[in-house]
Order: C-alpha cells, then structure tokens, then sequence
C-alpha cells in the first residue's frame, strides 16, 4: 500500500483512536452545543463511522485500529463496550477493542473484566479522572491486583469532557496537566511498585510527564515532599521509563526528544486520535509525518514505533495475518 507519509513495507497499529456509539440528529446537536459551551468552537454535528475509519487508515498505511470510548456513566460504558464489540466483529481485520473500565467503582470494573472473553476485547481503556475519582485512589487495589493477575495492557487517557481553562478548551491543554498529576500521584501511591506486570500506555506521550521528569527525578525525593511509600529516586527513574508512550498528537521533537530522555524507544507505540473532533485528517497526517521525519530515531525504530500495538496487544496478530499477507 501507497502511504502518504512515504513507502513502509509494514502497516501499523495504531493504539490511540476511538468510536462513539450512532446517535439521532438530536443528540448531535446537543452534542455540538455542549462542546461550544466548553469553549470547544466546533458547532458542526460529528457522527463517528467504521468506514471514515478505515478510510483514514488506508490513506495513511495503518491496519488496525484500537478503539476506545470511556462514556461517563456505568450503563453508557456497558452499552459502548458492548458497541465497540460488534465493531470489532464486522471488522476484525481493522479494529481492536480496549475494554473501558468504570473506574469510580471497583466491584463494575471487575464485572466489566468479566465480560472480556464474551466480547472478546484486546485490552483495556480508563480514564485519569472518572466521574471525579482519580486513578491514584486507594479504592482501585481490587482493580489494579486483577489486572496485575492478567498481565494486562491498559491504556490510560485524560478526561476530554471536562470544563475549559482560562477560556480554553480541556483538549487543548488541560488534559496534559491532568494526565500528568495523575500518573505522578500513581508513582508516589506505589502502583507501578506494587503492579509490574501491568503494561500502562499513557495518552500522548506522557503528557507533561517527560518534560516534567528530570525536575521530579532532581527534587520529588527531597525531604520536603510527602512520600508516604517512601519511593526512592532509582525506583522512581526505572518507573518512569517502564510506562509506554503513545504518539497521539505529539510526534514532533517537541513531544519525542523529552519522551527518549525518560523511556526508551522501544516504549514509544504509534497513537493517531483519530475518531474525535480535535483530529482532523490534516493534522494526523501532519503528526504521522514528523514523527517518520524525526531524526532522533532511525528508520528501523520508527517502524517498530508503528508496530509496537502487537507486543502491547498480542491478540490482535492473527487477525492481522491476512493483511500481512497481502502486505508481503
């Protein structure tokens, strides 16, 4: 396949994108209301397809997609896991589904965790902040020790649909600042100590994280700074650069350069945020270019950047074999 962004023998994965369950004509417009009222000034109704999808992902020499879409009720997720799941099974060849998890109740996490064989899911899908209950929260030992147990891939994304910031929509920047207070206080309450087997794959590089990384390692084991698990600066540094990174509007050396410093590349998977409104074909197509273009990885590691959704999503290489295939 002819790429936009240049001739790769091998299709990627891309583990950043989402869906959104049909909705009417009415729910749109109270959609596109709510988002203007948020200082999201995008008034056009948006409606997600499978198609536009995969349109997208044959301009641009990506084979799969893992989708993911964490609504902010208990029965909305339910029914969008259930949505994502019949995706999934027209499509197999095209789209992988990562489970939403309702991360404000422990006890429907684990049912949700149930459900993965049935709608059979590739990974999972929460949210830094669900229904004001953070990720940190002691209350979530159930859910992390279950998904310890699985070795599970969990895929960790800011809240997109909270209020603006000095006039500024959330997806602009605020979801940075959250993304990254949230998985500094999961650092500092012992998760990643307790939980190694958990693959976390952080939305957009990190966030802030990287940048932040080389101020936390200098200062965040001071004697000043509360450090109730008593985290120490080694663990700390190898903590750090055990997380995954996504490149979801973030693949210039901007994002890139501080995200090497703190990880390795072989962290760094391939994310597009395709699937909502604040990524348009031309600005995916933008960041999918700086990111081939980079010149602080070699060809060889961008490749592997595009392929790493198979080691993080092991599930997913037998649907992919027909592709491959044809690929070769």
């Amino acid at each position: 396949m002819k790429s936009v962004a240049g001739d790769f023998e091998a299709q990627w994965i891309d583990v950043h994108a989402h869906f959104m369950i049909p909705q009417t004509e009415e729910e749109l417009k109270r959609s596109a209301i709510a988002r203007c009222e948020r200082c999201f000034l995008a008034p056009e109704l948006y409606q997600w397809t499978p198609e536009a999808a995969i349109a997208h992902m044959d301009s641009n020499g990506i084979a799969m997609q893992m989708l993911s879409n964490i609504p902010k009720s208990l029965k909305a997720l339910q029914r969008s896991n259930e949505h994502g799941a019949s995706i999934v099974a027209r499509y197999p060849s095209r789209f992988g589904l990562l489970l939403a998890l309702p991360t404000d109740n422990p006890d429907a996490c684990l049912a949700e965790i149930d459900r993965m064989e049935k709608l059979k899911a590739d990974g999972f899908a929460v949210t830094c902040r669900y229904n004001d209950v953070y990720l940190s929260d002691i209350r979530l030992e159930p859910l992390w020790e279950e998904l310890e147990r699985r070795q599970a891939t969990v895929f960790v994304h800011p809240d997109a649909y909270g209020e603006p910031s000095m006039g500024r929509p959330t997806a602009l920047l605020e979801v940075a600042f959250e993304t990254t207070r949230t998985v500094i206080d999961m650092l500092y309450a012992g998760i990643f100590r307790r939980y190694p087997k958990i693959k976390f794959v952080i939305a957009h590089c990190g966030a802030a994280l990287p940048a932040l990384a080389g101020r936390l390692l200098l200062l965040g084991t001071e004697s000043w700074v509360p450090n109730p698990q008593g985290i120490t600066k080694a663990e700390m540094k190898a903590q750090l650069a055990s997380l995954y990174l996504d490149t979801a509007a973030t693949g210039s050396a901007n994002s890139l350069a501080p995200a090497l410093a703190m990880t390795t590349a072989d962290h760094l998977a391939y994310g597009s945020d395709c699937g909502v409104l604040c990524s348009s074909e031309a600005t995916m197509q933008e960041n999918i270019r700086s990111l081939r273009a980079f010149p602080g990885l070699t060809k060889l590691e961008i490749e592997e950047i595009g392929r790493a959704g198979l080691k993080l999503f092991p599930s997913i290489a037998a649907r992919l074999q027909p592709i491959c295939e044809a690929v070769e």
